[in-house]
C-alpha cells in the first residue's frame, strides 16, 4: 500500500520533494487546502496544483475521512497545521496499527487559549509517533524535550528550487524590473512576506523612519499591514509578486529583511525568504525569532545580521550598517550562498525522509520502551 503525506496545499517549494519522494517510497499527498492568510490567490488554488502535481496527489475530504486513512495506507505522515486533521490522522494511524511519522515546525508551545486546551494531545502525538521530521536544530531540540528523547528525530533541512532562486539575474533584468515597478534609483532594502503583525512589518515600518542611509524600503506581499507603508517615507508597497519575479527582488535588494516577532500564538517556524535571498547572495538580517536563525542557518557575522526582535532602534542600525558596508554586504551575502547551497537541500530533506520512515517502520513494530 502506499504512504499518504497529509499538507495543506501544494506549494511550489515543496513539489520538488513530493516528486522525489513518490518515486522513492510510493507516497501519495493529500491537501485538506486550509490555512495561511494574505497569501496570493494562486497559493489557494488547490485545484489547480492537484491537477498539475508530477505526483499522485487528491483532496483530503476533512477530518473524517482523516480518521480512515489507516485503512488504505501503509505510513501516515502528517504536520501541526489543519486543527482536527493531525490528531484524526494520528488516532487512524493507531486504530489500524500503521507507522505514525509526525512532521514538526513548532519549536517553542504558543501559550493561547486553544493551544493550552489542546496541550494532552499534542503531547502524546509528540511522544507517541514513530519518528519525527523536523524543521531544524532549534525544533528538533523542542521534539526531544516533549518525547523525553532524541531518538527517532530527524531533521530536514528547509529548501527552496535552487534553479529558481540561484539563477543568474542580468542587470538588463534588474532594470527591467525597477522600471516596471517604477522604483526610483538607489539602493533597495527588500522585506517578503505576509504583511501582517506577527511578521515584524509595524516594527519594520518604525525601524525605517529611523534609517540614515538614503534608500527605498520595498514590500513584497499582502496583509492587513498593507495600508500602513503609505505613510512611511521612502517605503514603497509593491503587493504579491509572481513567483519568477523574487529571484529579481533579490537580486536587487542590498539587503533582505525578516523582522519576525514572537507572539502567544506564533513563532516563525522558518522563513524560506531567508534561504531565497542566500541564493542570490542577498545578505540578511534576522531576529532571533526567526526559526531559520534558531535553526543555524542565518548566524550572526558568519552567514547573516541577527539582531533581538522588537526593537525597531536595533534593526535600523543593522540596516545602516549594511548599506554603507558594500564589503561586509559582499561577504555576508557570499557565506549566505555558500551556506544554504551546501546543507539547505531537497537532498538532505530526502535523506531525512528515509531515515524517519525506516525508524518509523522498526519502531512500529518493536515492543514498547525498546529502541530499534
Amino acid at each position: 500500500m502506499p504512504i499518504a503525506l497529509v499538507t495543506n496545499y501544494l506549494t511550489p517549494y515543496r513539489v520538488p520533494l513530493y516528486t522525489r519522494l513518490a518515486e522513492r517510497h510510493d507516497i501519495e499527498v493529500l491537501c485538506f487546502g486550509a490555512g495561511d492568510r494574505y497569501i496570493p490567490e494562486w497559493f489557494r488554488d488547490l485545484d489547480r496544483q492537484l491537477e498539475q502535481a508530477p505526483f499522485p496527489a487528491r483532496r483530503l475530504n476533512g477530518v473524517l475521512e482523516a480518521l480512515t486513512l489507516g485503512r488504505r495506507y501503509d505510513t501516515l505522515i502528517a504536520p501541526f497545521a489543519g486543527g482536527g486533521i493531525l490528531p484524526a490522522t494520528y488516532a487512524s494511524a493507531r486504530a489500524h496499527g500503521r507507522p505514525f511519522v509526525l512532521w514538526a515546525s513548532v519549536w517553542v508551545q504558543p501559550r493561547s487559549l486553544t493551544h493550552a486546551l489542546t496541550v494532552p494531545i499534542t503531547r502524546r502525538i509528540y511522544r507517541d509517533a514513530d519518528s519525527v521530521i523536523a524543521y531544524g536544530e532549534h525544533v528538533r531540540r523542542f521534539v526531544a524535550r516533549m518525547r523525553g528523547t532524541p531518538e527517532g528525530v530527524f531533521i530536514a533541512p528547509q529548501s527552496v528550487e535552487p534553479e529558481l532562486f540561484a539563477r543568474t539575474v542580468g542587470e538588463a533584468e534588474i532594470g527591467a524590473f525597477r522600471a516596471r515597478h517604477t522604483l526610483p534609483p538607489g539602493p533597495c532594502v527588500l522585506c517578503a512576506g505576509r504583511l501582517v503583525p506577527e511578521k515584524g512589518v509595524g516594527a519594520l515600518l518604525d525601524a525605517w523612519r529611523q534609517v540614515i542611509t538614503p534608500a527605498t524600503l520595498v514590500l513584497v506581499g499582502d496583509g492587513p499591514l498593507a495600508g500602513a507603508v503609505g505613510d512611511v517615507p521612502g517605503a514603497r508597497l509593491l503587493g504579491p509578486l509572481a513567483r519568477a519575479e523574487l529571484p529579481v527582488a533579490y537580486a536587487l535588494a542590498e539587503v533582505t529583511v525578516v523582522p519576525s516577532i514572537p507572539t502567544a500564538r506564533f513563532r516563525e517556524p522558518w522563513a524560506l525568504v531567508c534561504n531565497e535571498a542566500m541564493h542570490q547572495a542577498c545578505p540578511v538580517i534576522a531576529t532571533t525569532a526567526v526559526g531559520a536563525v534558531a535553526g543555524g542557518l542565518v548566524r550572526d557575522g558568519e552567514t547573516g545580521v541577527v539582531i533581538p526582535p522588537c526593537d525597531p532602534a536595533a534593526l535600523a542600525r543593522a540596516i545602516d550598517r549594511l548599506l554603507g558596508d558594500a564589503d561586509l554586504r559582499s561577504r555576508l551575502g557570499a557565506a549566505g550562498r555558500a551556506e544554504v547551497t551546501a546543507g539547505f537541500t531537497y537532498d538532505a530533506m530526502e535523506h531525512a525522509f528515509d531515515l524517519a520512515l525506516a525508524w518509523a517502520a522498526m519502531s512500529s513494530r518493536r515492543p514498547s520502551g525498546t529502541s530499534p
